[in-house]
């Protein structure tokens, strides 16, 4: 059964219908097999019963995980774009005989090409991650480690890919500066990562909530048994 108090610390509708689900299938574990078959008066069974009652849920939940997937995955896509032109724009262009990069041997040189790889594999996985939640059936399963385990990935590619593009852009953008206006690059580049690192912590106690749910095994028992 399902009601409105909330028994368990999980907020949003995703993330308590994954902990729902955890806790059916505890109950079932805990129970003897012959006795969970067993339909009650009106000839429904367990299963039944708890589909009945979280069908709610499950819509809100379901559009919930939509609509995020939604959101980051223009975030990614775009990402993916901006890394890929990046990524097949060498700063300083090619030597003419041998084709190789002219600044193949500066240290920035290797941090640009390393960071512009990493944005766009982590920027296209983050996208696979968030279309496969939005091609889900959001069946009742699925949220207790299928839905959850994409949208733990696609949240954690997808901050890689935003600080791997800012990287690679401020690897590129040393060699633009001048000697004597190098000594300011380092403060410009962390004023433009820091709207960055706002994002992620106002995303964090999201993040920090869905690890918790996702990779606790055994469910804790509600509040109002622990007082």
């Amino acid at each position: 059964m399902f009601t409105d108090n909330k028994p368990w610390l999980t907020p949003g509708a995703a993330l308590q219908m994954q902990w729902e689900v955890k806790w059916f299938e505890y109950v079932k574990k805990s129970m003897r097999p012959n006795f969970f078959p067993a339909l009650n008066n009106d000839k429904e069974s367990p299963q039944q019963i708890f589909t009945d009652k979280h069908k709610d849920l499950v819509q809100k939940g379901g559009e919930w995980l939509s609509s995020t997937a939604t959101s980051c995955s223009v975030v990614s896509t775009l990402i993916a774009t901006v890394a890929f032109a990046t990524s097949t724009t060498l700063p300083g262009g090619n030597k003419e005989i041998t084709g190789m990069p002219v600044l193949e041997l500066k240290p920035a040189f290797h941090l640009f090409a390393i960071s512009s790889l990493v944005a766009l594999c982590s920027s296209i996985t983050s996208t696979i991650m968030f279309l496969a939640i939005l091609t889900s059936r959001n069946q009742e399963k699925d949220f207790a480690k299928n839905l959850p385990g994409k949208l733990l990935a696609g949240l954690t590619t997808l901050f890689v890919s935003i600080l791997a593009v800012l990287v690679s852009f401020c690897a590129a953008h040393f060699f633009v500066l001048q000697k004597e206006l190098r000594m300011y690059a380092l403060p410009i580049y962390v004023v433009t990562c820091l709207p960055v690192t706002l994002f992620a912590i106002a995303q964090l106690p999201l993040y920090v909530d869905l690890i918790w749910v996702t990779f606790n095994k055994v469910p804790q028992p509600p509040l109002e048994d622990n007082t």
